[in-house]
């Protein structure tokens, strides 16, 4: 059996909630049983189909989620010499050591696929695998889109549970979401779930800060 681990994420655009990164381990040569199942980068499943395929792919395939908070989120932005793409390597390695896999496919988020797929092979525990960063890999390999279809499916769940626990109304939780940024505008102080690293809540934070100044 040749391991072969592929890695997505989903959520790094979001004001609201956490990043998900999800590692999907599949012997080399049966990656045609994740077409079957129904694999493909999740953007171009409803959500419906998604979840469906989700029940499909866990009772079939080994998968190892790495949830990151808003606060980890912002603590490595508001850090030097680091952004959201070291992360999301640091967090790859992690899922990549857990498995050992001989061969790996990476969703890349860095425009230096090389640069990138080199930093992760210094880290690994199996100095051997074989590595490929790729742009729009969920696009172009069925075990990818496997993994981005569970890492969406679990970041839905987690912004559902953030609705229910405050009770709470908010979209999609995407700056470009009507819904995502009137609710920032009126709750930017109230909650914990805000990534307060990103320009879009600077904004809103500055804007509220001078208009208060401006009271007195």
């Amino acid at each position: 059996m040749v391991k072969l681990v592929a890695i997505d994420e989903a959520g790094r655009g979001p004001v609201i909630g956490p990043m998900v990164l999800c590692g999907v381990m599949v012997d080399d040569k049966e990656q045609f049983k994740l077409k079957l199942l129904g694999a493909r980068d999740s953007k171009l499943l409803s959500v419906a189909k998604r979840k469906e395929v989700f029940e499909l792919l866990k009772k079939e395939i080994e998968y190892k989620v790495i949830i990151v908070p808003p606060k980890e989120i912002d603590n490595t932005l508001f850090s030097e010499n680091t952004n959201l793409n070291w992360l999301e390597a640091d967090k790859s390695i992690e899922i990549i050591n857990h498995f050992k896999p001989d061969r790996i496919i990476l969703d890349c988020p860095s425009n230096n696929r090389e640069a990138y797929a080199g930093y992760i092979k210094e880290r690994l525990v199996k100095k051997d695998a074989e590595i490929k960063a790729e742009f729009k890999a969920d696009s172009k390999y069925f075990v990818v889109g496997a993994a981005s279809i569970i890492a969406k499916v679990i970041r839905d769940e987690e912004i559902d549970k953030l609705k229910k626990k405050y009770n709470v109304e908010f979209g999609s939780g995407y700056p470009s979401d009507e819904r995502t940024r009137d609710f920032l505008k009126k709750n930017y102080d109230k909650y914990d779930f805000f990534r307060k690293s990103w320009a879009s809540y600077k904004n809103v934070a500055v804007k509220s800060s001078q208009k208060g100044l401006g009271e007195f």
